[in-house]
């Protein structure tokens, strides 16, 4: 990953956290918590791709892990969201652009309902039976209910942010825009390129051409 993904990502993991941490975990709603990590995991997934998505699941998760009052096993969650982050990242637009609002929303329906059951899943390997006492299809419901209702302002947002910084003049070019590049810097930092002076060269010295030939013509002519 590249640094301004990785700066991007950091940054938005570690607001999504403490957000959930100090305020989304206090409302003591019914069911589940909305789970502002999982939705800005999405957001990123869905414009970083698969493998970009895995990675920012797994270290969203592994700090979840970590962060207090973590009451389970470190890299159960982490291992969730790697999951969730790669599915995610699987469907990722081709054009990097989303036209409906559909798909998007079925992802987090998809992810919500997931990491639900495979964070269940894994607790159950791992001995943790708490789900079995809340109520799954509960948790489900309510998770599902949660996540969908906060997507619009989140999602959105982290997808906004994340394609800005891939559009960053300093990121990386493709081979066809590298010479244009090379030449703003060659040229100075003016803006303007070198191809672009000598075309300008070039016209100049084929309008003065023109000139001297109309003019002899005019001397012949007398």
């Amino acid at each position: 990953m590249r640094v301004n993904r990785i700066l991007l990502s950091s940054s938005l993991i570690v607001v999504a956290l403490v957000i959930q941490v100090s305020v989304l975990a206090r409302l003591h709603l019914p069911g589940a918590v909305p789970d502002l990590l999982l939705l800005t995991v999405l957001g990123l997934a869905l414009v970083y791709g698969h493998v970009g998505g895995a990675l920012v699941g797994f270290t969203a998760g592994l700090l979840a892990d970590l962060a207090p009052p973590a009451d389970h096993a470190a890299g159960r969650y982490a291992l969730v969201l790697c999951v969730i982050g790669y599915l995610a990242g699987l469907v990722k637009p081709e054009s990097g652009q989303v036209k409906s609002a559909t798909g998007p929303m079925v992802v987090v329906v998809a992810a919500a309902v997931g990491s639900t059951l495979l964070y269940a899943g894994v607790g159950a390997l791992v001995g943790d039976t708490a789900a079995r006492h809340v109520g799954l299809s509960g948790l489900l419901f309510t998770a599902a209910l949660y996540d969908l209702l906060l997507a619009p302002f989140v999602v959105p947002g982290v997808m906004a942010l994340a394609r800005r910084a891939e559009n960053d003049p300093l990121a990386e070019t493709s081979p066809a825009k590298s010479g244009d590049v090379a030449s703003g810097w060659l040229s100075g930092g003016t803006g303007l390129r070198i191809d672009g002076q000598r075309g300008g060269l070039r016209a100049k010295a084929a309008r003065a051409r023109v000139a001297r030939a109309g003019r002899i013509k005019g001397v012949k002519r007398l």
